[in-house]
């Protein structure tokens, strides 16, 4: 029994050494060479749907928005199968608050006819993000050897650069805020993902199948052991 629970410490503490990401916290992705990083889910447009003028002054307006910036940026495309749980869960109380027995049965017959057709028709849905970087310079000055630490002892790291935090923060949220200016001139809005988003997306990007049947818990329903 203790070589097993030997062996399952080994395996998760592997499994965490592949990992870029050293923490989240304030909005925030901390990866293990100290850098951060925010992401924002930015909504889109139907740009096949656009008139030519209205193309041309979209594709003006996205090369104006990069010539803007002086920090590279990353935007991740992410498809995944159509969640309608939530959208059960609302017909699930409209039913329970039916005297109609036949508006009862046309419910579940449109439950089971709408659960039919993700499954059968695969549909997808996509959201869009924009990953915004910051690196700080004590960072971007490491050399080899030094980021090759960092992966195998992240805590240093972070405990080394936790009185900077808050001012690398600011520095961080002044891209955001500069990508969000520049991108609403497209017609598009921007959320900044928050601590508990940031950890769903990830949750939901390691584990495709297992997040499909087990939701993450919110964050404030968590009991910490200390």
């Amino acid at each position: 029994m203790q070589s097993k629970q030997l062996a399952g410490s080994r395996l998760q503490q592997s499994t965490q050494m592949f990992l870029d990401i050293a923490e989240i916290k304030n909005d925030t992705i901390i990866l293990k060479d100290g850098t951060l990083r925010a992401v924002m889910m930015v909504s889109s447009i139907n740009f096949a749907l656009k008139s030519e003028e209205e193309q041309e002054a979209i594709v003006s307006g996205y090369v104006t928005f990069l010539n803007y910036l002086d920090f590279p940026i990353q935007i991740v495309i992410q498809s995944r199968r159509l969640d309608i749980d939530n959208y059960i869960k609302r017909l699930n109380e409209a039913e329970r608050d039916l005297t109609n027995d036949l508006l009862k049965a046309q419910i579940l017959d449109y439950k089971n006819y709408i659960r039919e057709l993700i499954e059968l028709g695969d549909i997808m849905t996509k959201n869009f993000f924009i990953v915004v970087p910051f690196s700080p310079l004590e960072a971007r000055s490491s050399g080899f050897w030094g980021r090759l630490a960092s992966v195998f002892s992240p805590s240093k790291v972070i405990q080394l650069k936790e009185d900077k935090f808050n001012k690398f923060l600011h520095e961080l949220d002044q891209r955001v805020e500069h990508v969000r200016m520049n991108i609403s001139s497209l017609g598009l809005k921007t959320v900044r993902l928050d601590t508990q988003s940031l950890i769903e997306l990830f949750y939901n990007v390691y584990n495709p199948i297992v997040s499909q049947t087990q939701k993450l818990a919110n964050l404030q329903n968590l009991r910490i052991e200390e």
